[in-house]
């Protein structure tokens, strides 16, 4: 009997996997570890079909053993508006809050963050969850895969950004725009609502902008974040 691995798998033998391929070694098997397992697989001569079975553990020089894959754990979960809110299986110490540099009033969807992103060779988009300029909240990476939005700190944390950050002038160059608060009210109302659900789900984790960690040069997320949702 052999073993297949898939998405949905958790253990020991999916985080050797995900090394190989390239993703973030958690040995949670998410949507991110599928696409990861059908480039290599691609790369390598096999069919991209995002199982690792015997030709592709052989492959990789895994060996796997039965019944090694840990059975998934329906996450605890919050209904948010239209969405779903997951706790993560990591340990949470951190909620941090982000602009996307962009200009006043210029929409950018979640697709267009997670598109700049890969393009930049990350394996998804770096935010857990993006607020849009009308106040919608929108899923980013998945709450159990660690982002890519504070430096030291992305194993631990989640990633909240909202679409905006900049001021908008058009006789200036973009890297000549300073940092403003752009929150439409709707932003402002969404941020706080999603905040306050996020912090049922981890009670001992610190809401931060991403400005007070240690060596950030910026002025993200535009306001003060930490004082403005230090009652939260």
């Amino acid at each position: 009997m052999s073993t297949v691995y898939k998405q949905g798998d958790r253990g020991a033998v999916v985080k050797q996997i995900q090394k190989v391929v390239g993703a973030y070694p958690d040995g949670v098997w998410g949507t991110v570890t599928t696409e990861c397992v059908k480039r290599w697989q691609l790369k390598h001569g096999l069919s991209p079909d995002g199982l690792a079975g015997a030709k592709t553990l052989a492959l990789m020089g895994i060996t796997a053993t039965v019944n090694a894959v840990t059975p998934s754990k329906a996450p605890y979960t919050i209904q948010h508006g239209g969405i779903a809110l997951k706790k993560s299986r990591r340990h949470i110490d951190y909620i941090v809050v982000h602009c996307t540099a962009t200009p006043e009033g210029q929409a950018r969807t979640v697709e267009q963050i997670r598109a700049e992103h890969m393009k930049q060779g990350w394996a998804d988009i770096g935010y857990h969850y993006v607020v849009t300029l009308d106040g919608e909240v929108h899923l980013g990476r998945d709450a159990d895969i660690a982002g890519s939005h504070v430096n030291r700190h992305n194993s631990n944390s989640i990633g909240v950004v909202y679409v905006g950050g900049l001021e908008n002038d058009p006789k200036k160059k973009y890297k000549e725009l300073k940092a403003k608060d752009t929150r439409t009210d709707a932003q402002k109302a969404e941020l706080m609502s999603l905040l306050i659900d996020l912090r049922k789900l981890y009670p001992y984790a610190t809401i931060l902008g991403h400005r007070d960690f240690a060596g950030v040069h910026k002025a993200c997320p535009s306001f003060d974040a930490k004082k403005e949702y230090h009652n939260v």
